[in-house]
């Protein structure tokens, strides 16, 4: 499946480069490993999108809401950080 998502310029940028290896996203849609995200670069400026676009294989995707290994007020404290690893 084909899923096209807005992306910030700084975001954008970072992905288009390939520094930015990973997404972090609500859970309000459908994903799974061998989707292909459209990113397309959004200006909340300008409120429109800059017709530049990029897309991504989708890998291993987890759901944070099925964790469960740490305690809710350990996240409310601290909240999470995604890791990306080369």
């Amino acid at each position: 499946m084909r899923i096209e998502k807005k992306v910030w310029p700084e975001l954008f940028k970072e992905l288009a480069s390939g520094e930015k290896t990973f997404e972090l996203r609500l859970d309000d849609f459908e994903c799974k490993q061998g989707d292909v995200l459209v990113l397309r670069e959004w200006d909340p400026k300008a409120k429109q999108y800059t017709g530049k676009s990029l897309e991504k294989n989708v890998g291993f995707v987890l759901k944070i809401k099925d964790v469960k290994f740490f305690l809710k007020e350990d996240v409310e404290k601290f909240g999470y950080q995604v890791i990306s690893l080369r």
